[in-house]
């Protein structure tokens, strides 16, 4: 599971094939992956945007940026966790997804960025 730690916000990432749309004429492959961001230092804080960037095999390179996650701004108290779901469809059966948060301090609204680490997107068929 892809983890990283940073300004005291802890990011775990999970992911799960979920098929392929071999019928639309794109042939999308369909990935869930599910965020799980835990506060571990002293403030509370505020995720304000998210900004991904999606590649896949065929070198498709995409970026998402926007308010929130999933239509939610969570607070999180020190010590709290929050967990989502979403999903991204791509291309090739192969492909990478990394960004970052935008978080609030809410003490002094102070901003700092929260970084998602880098994680796969394989279809299982390809690990054979």
């Amino acid at each position: 599971m892809p983890t990283a730690i940073t300004n005291d916000v802890k990011i775990t990432v999970e992911v799960a094939y979920q098929n392929s749309t071999v019928s639309s004429p794109n042939h999308e492959h369909m990935f869930a992956y599910r965020i799980t961001i835990q506060n571990k230092g002293e403030y509370t804080i505020k995720l304000l945007r998210r900004h991904w960037f999606i590649n896949d095999l065929n070198v498709a390179k995409n970026e998402v940026e926007g308010e929130g996650i999933v239509g939610l701004q969570p607070v999180l108290e020190p010590g709290e966790t929050h967990q989502y779901v979403s999903g991204c469809a791509i291309r090739s059966d192969i492909g990478l997804m990394h960004g970052t948060y935008l978080m609030e301090r809410q003490l002094d609204g102070e901003l700092f960025k929260v970084a998602i680490p880098k994680f796969n997107l394989i279809a299982p068929f390809r690990l054979n």
